[in-house]
């Protein structure tokens, strides 16, 4: 058994007595899944917890990395001896083994979440014998002898199927993605490894916080609980301290503006580019109409003063949303969509939206960041303010009327649009 505090090839590594870490490290990856940038790689992290009973593995390995996984799993415990696998995620990072695995331990029952059931046929591709099957829930208890795995529910995090699983008897979490982060370092433990911070952050910026209600539902659970040591699915496994952890989960998770607006302040923002200063009239106007609303606080950014990314906190505070932009080559222009495609980082769904913008030629920006609102799950309620070049007194009312009336539906008091279906297809109020 591996007893020093770097991971060696084909070891598993003891984490508390009797329960051994029986991943994979991918020093080398550079990107995972797209969006995330991993400059000191991953880890696939699995483990085997030991009772007097037998044996219980707590998730696999990406598949490129399952050589890795059974050595280490064998040269702690034997395939008769498992008698549980639990899948707290099913995403193929954590069950690229499980094939191999069920044939290996045929003995050993599943243990998964309702949710993973459903997409389980989906990553053992030969079916599976169902009466292996256990779906979990709170009162769900695994006796290993002398040790009790029990389930926690957290959904969302970052799939519907997640969960975390707990010892009672050890004090020892496994989190699943939760508390997670991508940094190799073959030192494994948080009390050894490089600063590791920046990773532990990014992560959650990037795969949890558009699920902060849903972070905030889990940590109602794992708060409450005795931990010793938090044992994620990636990166560092959390022995020193594991609470601090939790709490800058809360931080993360908690709500950026509780002491700017009021505590019945309904918050708008209204972001804008201009190329020649027409659209920037019509924000200003805008903003007017909306400023006239009792119970709304109103901030005007203007997007050609650099990075978006900062305006994402603030979005994800705020109740509603308006983006003017000017017809450039039949679209709307680049800041607008960048800030609009960072919007995927946090839930937006349910927040009121609406746009507005000056054109020479042919005008499609207002549609087209409409279209990306609808999209993105937002309420539109009307049709955005299109501009013919310089707005004209006229035109300047009309967008006074738009930020007014979108005000108005973030506190209530909008009238409701009903359809006449004396005119098909007509609106009227």
């Amino acid at each position: 058994m591996n007893t020093s505090t770097t991971v060696l090839p084909g070891q598993p590594a003891a984490i508390a007595p009797d329960v051994h870490w029986v991943g994979a490290l991918d020093p080398d990856l550079r990107q995972f899944d797209i969006i995330l940038r991993t400059a000191n790689g991953t880890s696939y992290n699995a483990y085997a917890v030991r009772g007097r009973d037998g044996v219980a593995v707590i998730d696999t390995v990406k598949a490129e990395f399952a050589d890795d996984f059974f050595a280490r799993l064998w040269a702690c415990c034997k395939p008769a001896e498992i008698r549980a696998i639990v899948l707290n995620h099913l995403e193929p990072d954590h069950t690229g083994a499980l094939p191999a695995l069920l044939a290996a331990a045929p003995d050993a029952r599943v243990y998964l979440s309702s949710a993973a059931l459903r997409m389980l046929k989906g990553i053992v591709k030969d079916g599976i014998d169902e009466s292996r099957l256990t779906v979990v829930d709170a009162d769900t208890r695994v006796d290993l002898g002398g040790r009790t795995l029990r389930f926690l529910h957290t959904p969302y995090l970052h799939w519907p199927d997640t969960q975390c699983t707990w010892v009672e008897e050890d004090g020892l979490l496994f989190s699943g993605d939760v508390f997670g982060c991508h940094f190799c370092d073959e030192r494994l433990f948080n009390d050894r490894v490089g600063d590791f911070r920046f990773s532990f952050d990014y992560y959650y910026q990037h795969i949890m916080r558009p699920f902060r209600e849903h972070v905030l539902e889990a940590l109602a659970l794992i708060e409450a609980l005795p931990i010793r040591l938090i044992a994620p699915a990636h990166g560092p496994v959390l022995r020193d301290a594991p609470r601090n952890y939790v709490q800058r989960y809360r931080q993360l998770a908690s709500p950026l503006l509780t002491f700017e607006a009021g505590e019945h302040e309904k918050t708008l923002l209204v972001f804008y580019i201009s190329a020649y200063g027409n659209t920037e009239r019509m924000a200003r106007a805008v903003r007017d109409g909306a400023e006239g609303v009792e119970g709304v606080r109103v901030s005007l950014y203007d997007l050609a003063g650099g990075d978006p990314a900062p305006f994402v906190d603030l979005i994800e505070e705020a109740d509603g949303l308006m983006f003017g932009s000017p017809t450039i080559n039949g679209d709307a222009v680049k800041p607008v969509w960048d800030l609009l495609s960072s919007l995927t980082l946090v839930k937006v769904k349910g927040k009121f939206g609406a746009a507005f913008g000056s054109f020479g030629w042919s005008g499609e920006a207002v549609r087209l960041i409409e279209d990306r609102l609808r999209g993105l799950k937002l309420r539109v309620p009307r049709t955005g303010v299109r501009v013919k070049l310089i707005p004209t007194d006229e035109e300047l009312a009309e967008c006074r009327a738009l930020g007014r009336e979108l005000a108005e539906h973030l506190v209530g008091r909008a009238q409701p649009l009903h359809i006449d279906f004396s005119a098909p297809g007509a609106l009227t109020t």
